[in-house]
């Protein structure tokens, strides 16, 4: 209990981040936080609550694929690392490079224990509307644990669960990058999810943009995943995403999508991760706000937003038409 008399600090609330205009009027508001940090953890520039409390989800690909490549000994591919730390859309491109990946590590298919899905994409979807678990976006990471477990001759029946070697060596990797000990849950794939700030979910992209302040064991696996996803944008995500889409543009950054509205990048030329959260979880509000903070921290030019389009101001829509669009026009306090 607080001592008499003494208030505990209340969080921050979120700020307004993205403004949804139809036909000239603003029927909808999403909130949410924003953090820009270094790889000490220490905020350059904020909006909202910095200490805002979330899991992960898969904004922690990354990280779990530098765990499984710094345990799995075989000379994988650009698209290869870039599909382990993506959500992909299951387009072919990204179910052929799962299977390569895979093949080249001696991984049956069925050892997959990611749920069964449609492709997100909706050409993929209509050309193979079955529900596989190689469609699933988290397939590629669950074929990097995977190999992980069969190069250890670790288990593979129980590589999901918490005490699996695998997982702890994750854990030990999300404490290092992120400078937390983290909250355990369990992710929509099966697999366990950290809870942390949103400040440590910006550190940890500083960190992966960084390898020479990892660790040894995982050094030249941060920067071998770095390497890839900006190699092979298109396999981290694919078509019509933002992921994808910033990366093409700014080559100097590294971007992954969450769920629950959860965005990270990393500025990897100045050693910045950013996180933001749009605190009703929604996805529509994810792809203005990103845009709008790299270009606030000059991670984007103006000639790059306006290639990114519908990413930085998405078309609301009426009678199949643009009568509106998504407006990010919020502010960073910079420290």
């Amino acid at each position: 209990m607080p001592a008499a008399g003494r208030r505990l600090p209340l969080p921050m609330s979120p700020v307004p981040l993205v403004g949804v205009i139809r036909s000239n009027l603003e029927e909808s508001v999403h909130l949410g936080d924003v953090v820009a940090a270094d790889t000490e953890g220490r905020p350059v520039a904020t909006a909202g609550d910095p200490e805002l409390s979330l899991f992960a989800r898969s904004c922690m690909k990354p990280v779990q694929a530098i765990v499984s490549l710094s345990l799995a000994p075989f000379e994988f591919s650009d698209r290869e690392v870039a599909v382990m730390c993506a959500s992909h859309n299951a387009e072919p491109v990204h179910v052929h490079t799962v299977r390569s990946l895979l093949g080249r590590a001696g991984v049956p298919e069925e050892e997959l224990q990611c749920p069964e899905a449609r492709p997100w994409d909706d050409e993929a979807r209509a050309a193979d509307p079955q529900r596989r678990r190689i469609n699933s976006d988290c397939s590629g990471k669950h074929g990097g644990m995977l190999a992980a477990c069969h190069a250890q001759g670790w288990p593979v029946e129980s590589y999901r669960e918490l005490g699996h070697p695998l997982q702890e060596r994750v854990l030990d990797a999300v404490r290092e990058a992120s400078g937390e000990d983290p909250a355990i849950g369990v992710d929509g794939c099966g697999v366990p999810v950290h809870g942390l700030s949103l400040r440590a979910m910006a550190r940890i992209y500083a960190w992966l943009s960084r390898p020479e302040r990892c660790s040894e064991p995982l050094r030249p696996s941060v920067a071998r995943a770095g390497a890839a996803m900006r190699a092979e944008p298109y396999l981290v995500a694919g078509r019509n995403r933002v992921d994808t889409a910033v990366m093409q543009a700014a080559p100097d950054v590294l971007v992954k999508g969450g769920a629950e509205g959860l965005m990270c990048a990393a500025i990897t030329d100045r050693g910045l991760g950013v996180a933001l959260k749009v605190a009703d979880g929604g996805s529509r509000a994810t792809a203005p706000s990103l845009v709008r903070v790299l270009r606030l921290l000059d991670a984007l030019a103006d000639p790059d937003v306006e290639r990114l389009g519908s990413f930085a101001r998405p078309p609301v829509l009426g009678g199949g038409r643009p009568v509106g669009e998504l407006v990010a026009a919020f502010d960073l306090e910079f420290a």
